[in-house]
């Protein structure tokens, strides 16, 4: 078996801002399997400032991966704990490369064209026009879950978009859902919940920063609007110290970015350990490549949840990959009539 790595960089169709500033690209790299006359390939999807291992030697990690492949899989990951978005392309590129379409890693109705996966609208930070502009394109293209970047721009302001959206739509008709990206300070947040919830919010995620296990257990059983964990679960990696975090935070929902907490098996781990203490979830794209998002939406097919997952960023970046993944009336769907198109 041989392996290589690629590095490839995203441009965004437009700088999309967070609270933790502004993106214009998002590097990617890929892992490619050979073996007789077969391929598999898996994406390793970090994000810079945010990913655990954001490291200086992030490079040279993917080159021992590929430099050992002979050791397999199970023992490969077992050095990679530290690097949770390399296990998930590694997790991807054996999936793949045991496919009988290297692109198809969890055949199902959803493969078939027969099925298709809620997913939410995704509205970036910008001022009020751009922002109320994003939402109406949102609305208009059949999405009733809409999840919402804060903290990046006024309050109040903010605040006036959710009224404005509720004059016209009640939740029974659009879900909000909104992502403060731990832009919160301990000391104002309960009393920016309070505001939050008088436009009937489905959740917020990470509404402060994470590694405040007390302050942030304080907001969970006071809240008066559900609370999402998302960033607080990036360098957790030991079971043992993920089951301590949900007992102590006891969060009404997670949020599981495979890239980000160790692909499929950290993920699952997370899954097993929330629906052992009556936690909620749903599963995230973090602004992979249509490579990625593939692995991650079909696997999230199997799962069965019902809510709308964050699966639509495909269409964010001018040199994606051309995939049979589309955008569709509020949900992610497969069009087989549709092929890959890989320039690597």
């Amino acid at each position: 078996m041989q392996a290589t790595y690629h590095k490839h960089i995203l441009n965004f169709k437009r700088p999309s801002s967070t609270s933790r500033g502004v993106l214009t690209t998002k590097e990617t790299w890929f892992i490619k399997l050979a073996s007789d006359n077969k391929t598999g390939i898996g994406e390793c999807g970090i994000l810079r400032g945010l990913s655990i291992d954001d490291r200086s030697d992030y490079k040279s990690k993917l080159e021992w991966v590929c430099n050992n492949i002979h050791l397999g899989q199970r023992a490969l990951l077992q050095q990679l704990k530290a690097f949770p978005s390399i296990q998930f392309g590694l997790e991807m590129a054996f999936l793949s490369l045991s496919s009988e379409n290297p692109f198809s890693l969890f055949p199902s109705e959803f493969t078939k064209a027969e099925d298709v996966i809620p997913i939410n609208g995704l509205v970036w930070m910008g001022d009020e026009a751009f922002m109320q502009t994003q939402i109406k394109e949102k609305i208009a293209s059949g999405f009733n879950c809409i999840k919402m970047k804060i903290g990046a721009i006024d309050f109040k302001t903010e605040l006036d978009i959710l009224k404005s959206i509720r004059k016209h739509f009640s939740s029974k008709d659009i879900e909000l859902r909104v992502d403060a990206n731990g832009a919160f300070s301990p000391d104002e947040a309960l009393e920016k919940l309070k505001r939050l919830s008088e436009y009937e919010i489905h959740s917020i995620e990470q509404p402060i920063r994470q590694g405040q296990y007390y302050e942030m257990a304080q907001l969970c059983e006071n809240t008066p609007l559900p609370i999402a964990l998302d960033e607080e679960l990036i360098g957790v990696f030991d079971k043992e110290d993920k089951r301590q975090m949900l007992e102590q935070i006891r969060p009404q929902y997670i949020i599981l970015k495979p890239s980000l907490i160790g692909g499929y098996n950290g993920s699952t781990e997370w899954i097993e350990l929330a629906n052992a203490s009556g936690i909620k979830w749903w599963i995230t794209s973090a602004l992979e490549s249509n490579i990625g998002l593939n692995g991650i939406a079909q696997w999230t097919y199997t799962l069965k949840n019902k809510l709308p997952q964050g699966l639509g960023t495909g269409s964010l970046f001018t040199n994606n990959f051309d995939s049979p993944l589309i955008v569709k009336n509020g949900t992610l769907q497969y069009d087989i009539n549709k092929d890959w198109k890989i320039n690597f």
